[in-house]
């Protein structure tokens, strides 16, 4: 492989000046391939203070060339695709001939990489982790939105969800297409393991803290019930502010235990955190594949985990332990079996992070997957 592919990143999440964080996974998607193919990232976004009609930000990130649309807000549904149509069509014109289109979050996007597919001949694949095709949440997907998804989906060479239960969802719903999983990628250079001397019992999670997604309420719950058992332990509450939680924690009242909130923080700040817990808690109402599980275990950190989505995929059985959705109790009692400090294998669990999720394992899939688009198309 000794010529680069070229290949283009259209993203509909993608980390931009508005939402910094927004697809910080497809980020890293294109970082990893990047290592091995050139890559442009193409990301259009609305900008309510946005003085002028249009504006075009380039930067080249980690090896990657990215442009980010700002197009200005507007409530009208036609005039808004029109400025969706006309900056993309700007962008592209920036960028030097691509061999592959690389979609990340089929719908809308996936409608400029068959158009482009259509007129200039041009294979696409698909890269999917939206939560919104499991059931129930896939009830609001509209009939537009599922009508052109089936379009997309049907034309694609590969369609690449980061699980097989993603892509089983996807299929119940009538997308019909070339399924192969790619997970998720893990910085494993950043996310390694380190001995940990802390006495203190220390449980830790990340995410959005959007209470009916990750179910924070339910492990509030459950820290006081630990704190009545085993009196001190510090649980980490990192991705947002407590805001939201204050009459519970006030109830809860909590004496012995510490409960720490502490807003988003930058992956290089969060791997101190991680590599100083004793366990990394999910207690998610649904999920596909969430990183910062990969992310634990590349830090040779032990999970406890509602057993939905794609988890069960990549969670070998001595990695920790897998629960029910919402049940308090199993968690309670997992971790009071993970407050006894037992030796576990963090070199082991490094290496499977590394083996499975690491960029070189990433970039070589997606590798595989465009030179075998660009062969049955031809």
């Amino acid at each position: 492989m000794n010529n680069k592919l070229h290949i283009l990143f259209l993203c509909g999440w993608y980390p931009s000046r508005i939402l910094p964080t927004n697809g910080d996974f497809i980020q890293r998607h294109a970082e990893a391939v990047a290592t091995q193919q050139k890559v442009s990232v193409v990301h259009i976004i609305t900008d309510e203070n946005l003085a002028t009609q249009k504006e075009i930000e380039y930067s080249k990130i980690n090896g990657v060339d990215t442009f980010i649309g700002y197009i200005q807000k507007t409530k009208n549904p036609i005039l808004k695709w029109k400025r969706y149509i006309t900056m993309f069509m700007e962008l592209t014109s920036k960028i030097d001939d691509f061999q592959i289109i690389h979609v990340n979050s089929l719908f809308p996007f996936g409608i400029f990489a068959w158009c482009l597919k259509m007129t200039k001949n041009i294979p696409y694949i698909i890269s999917e982790h939206w939560t919104g095709y499991h059931f129930p949440q896939s009830k609001n997907i509209g009939f537009f939105q599922k009508i052109a998804s089936k379009i997309i989906v049907k034309n694609a060479s590969f369609v690449c969800p980061v699980s097989d239960d993603l892509a089983n969802s996807m299929l119940q719903l009538g997308l019909k297409g070339n399924y192969c999983k790619v997970p998720n990628v893990v910085d494993t250079d950043m996310f390694y393991p380190i001995k940990n001397t802390k006495e203190t019992f220390i449980i830790i999670h990340i995410s959005s803290l959007n209470d009916a997604h990750k179910n924070v309420s339910g492990m509030l719950n459950v820290a006081k019930k630990l704190e009545e058992r085993i009196g001190n332990f510090t649980w980490k509450f990192i991705g947002g502010t407590e805001d939201h939680f204050k009459n519970q924690l006030k109830k809860h009242d909590f004496k012995q235990a510490k409960i720490e909130f502490i807003n988003h923080i930058p992956q290089q700040e969060m791997v101190s955190h991680l590599q100083s817990a004793d366990v990394f808690v999910l207690f998610s109402n649904y999920e596909n594949l969430p990183c910062v599980i990969l992310e634990a275990f590349s830090c040779g950190i032990q999970a406890i985990s509602t057993n939905v989505g794609g988890i069960h995929e990549y969670f070998p059985e001595d990695f920790g332990t897998l629960i029910q959705p919402k049940n308090e109790e199993q968690l309670l009692e997992s971790l009071l079996q993970f407050s006894k400090k037992q030796p576990i294998n963090k070199d082991k669990m490094h290496a499977y992070a590394i083996q499975n999720f690491g960029k070189n394992a990433i970039a070589n899939s997606f590798s595989e997957l465009y030179h075998s688009s660009l062969k049955t198309h031809a």
